[in-house]
C-alpha cells in the first residue's frame, strides 16, 4: 500500500515544476501584449494628431501652422520621430491631406527581440480647405 501523504507531495513537486517551466512563457506573453497595447495607443494619437493638423489646414493656409497644430496634439510622442506630410490640391473648397509618420519604438524590456527596431504608424486626415 501506498502512502498517501507520499503521493500528494509528488503531485505538488511536480504542479510546481510544470509551473516555474510555464511562468517565463506566460511573462513574455503578457509583456509582448503590453507592447501591442502601447502601440495601438500610439496608433490612435498618430490619428487624433492627423485629424487636427487637418482640422488647421482646413481654415489656413500656412503649412507651418499645420504642422505646428498636429505636433501640439501629439503630445505623448516624441517629437524626434514624427514625420508630417502637407498636401493641398488647390485653393477654398478643395481637399487638403495631412499625413502623420511615426517610428514608434518598442520600449517593453524582455521582448525588443518579438518586434523590429521601429514601427512605423502612419494617419491620413483630409478635410476640405475653408481658405486659400
Amino acid at each position: 500500500m501506498i502512502d498517501s501523504t507520499l503521493s500528494g507531495r509528488g503531485e505538488r513537486a511536480s504542479a510546481s515544476v510544470e509551473f516555474a517551466l510555464v511562468l517565463p512563457l506566460i511573462l513574455i506573453m503578457a509583456l509582448a501584449l503590453l507592447q501591442v497595447g502601447l502601440l495601438v495607443k500610439d496608433q490612435l494619437v498618430v490619428e487624433g494628431a492627423a485629424r487636427a493638423g487637418a482640422r488647421q489646414g482646413a481654415v489656413t493656409t500656412e503649412d507651418a501652422a499645420v504642422t505646428r497644430a498636429a505636433e501640439s496634439a501629439a503630445v505623448s510622442l516624441d517629437p524626434d520621430r514624427l514625420e508630417f506630410f502637407i498636401q493641398r490640391d488647390g485653393g477654398a473648397g478643395t481637399s487638403l491631406s495631412v499625413k502623420v509618420l511615426y517610428h514608434a519604438p518598442v520600449g517593453v524590456p524582455l521582448v525588443a527581440w518579438l518586434f523590429p527596431d521601429a514601427i512605423d504608424l502612419a494617419a491620413t486626415a483630409v478635410m476640405r480647405q475653408e481658405t486659400g
